[in-house]
């Protein structure tokens, strides 16, 4: 089954799911992954054969503004049912970090990536822009993100499409950077019961994330502040408050210690000896 065709790009998870739900046989993710492992098919099995470390980078141009890169990714939530996983599709802007859509869904398929990259376009009247002005997007190569939907829609609003390399996360790291947030964010509860548990979990978080969250990778200001191009404002106003505090220090400092505040030194001198 991991060698036809047609299942050659699932992973070893989807791969025990969709066998178990097709009746054709029953295995745990870890049976699965054992298998794989002994017949060299963990790496990948499509026509396009396994990585062999020669596949180039992306070009990454320099970013000075919003809209400018978008990347994107799906990642798997934990439900309360074993086997069972709900997807977090998110887009996010490269330069201010902002989670521009986000949507839950209980698949993974190209319809819902083609809604997710739809609802950016809205969300930022990408439309109204010409198309030397339009963002380019990147993601991994999954078969969500090379489907022949997404590559039309890509075609159509201008739209230059990037891939990062086979098992290479540092290609497109700000997504993946995202998910880690996610998932580390003190609030978040590892299970779902259900989409509208995890929608509702997912607005509360997003609206945190993107208005309230100070980012380490963007001079600790928010997404949304960053998107809105106050960012230099912002760490130029701070630097200001640094160096006044810093100079009043220095004053405050060299009041406390004056001449008639400082202490008398004695000098005691050795001895005269006697002959």
């Amino acid at each position: 089954m991991a060698k036809s065709a047609e299942y050659a790009d699932l992973s070893h998870r989807i791969l025990a799911v969709t066998a178990g739900d097709k009746g054709q046989f029953q295995a745990s993710f870890s049976t699965v992954y054992r298998v794989l492992k002994a017949g060299n098919l963990m790496t990948a099995r499509g026509p396009g054969g396994a990585h062999n470390g020669n596949s180039k980078a992306p070009v990454r141009r320099e970013l000075d503004g919003p809209n400018q890169r978008w990347c994107w990714d799906i990642s798997y939530l934990m439900t309360f049912q074993k086997g069972m996983y709900l997807y977090l599709y998110l887009l996010l802007d490269e330069y201010s970090r902002k989670a521009i859509q986000w949507h839950i869904s209980w698949q993974q398929t190209a319809e819902e990536s083609r809604l997710l990259l739809e609802g950016g376009l809205i969300e930022e009247n990408i439309l109204d822009l010409p198309e030397e002005h339009r963002p380019e997007v990147i993601s991994d190569r999954g078969r969500q993100m090379k489907a022949k939907p997404i590559q039309r829609l890509c075609e159509d609003h201008g739209l230059p499409q990037l891939f990062a390399r086979p098992r290479t996360p540092n290609d497109n790291p700000f997504i993946e950077s995202a998910f880690s947030t996610v998932k580390r964010a003190p609030a978040y509860p590892g299970r779902f019961l259900d989409d509208c548990q995890a929608r509702t979990y997912f607005e509360s978080y997003i609206a945190w994330y993107n208005l309230e969250h100070y980012h380490s990778g963007i001079d600790y200001v928010t997404p949304e502040q960053a998107h809105q191009g106050l960012r230099a404002k912002i760490v130029a106003q701070r630097k200001a408050k640094k160096t006044a505090q810093r100079l009043r220090r220095r004053t405050e400092n060299k009041k406390i210690i004056t001449p008639s505040t400082k202490p008398k030194t004695t000098i005691i001198r050795p001895a005269t000896k006697v002959a």
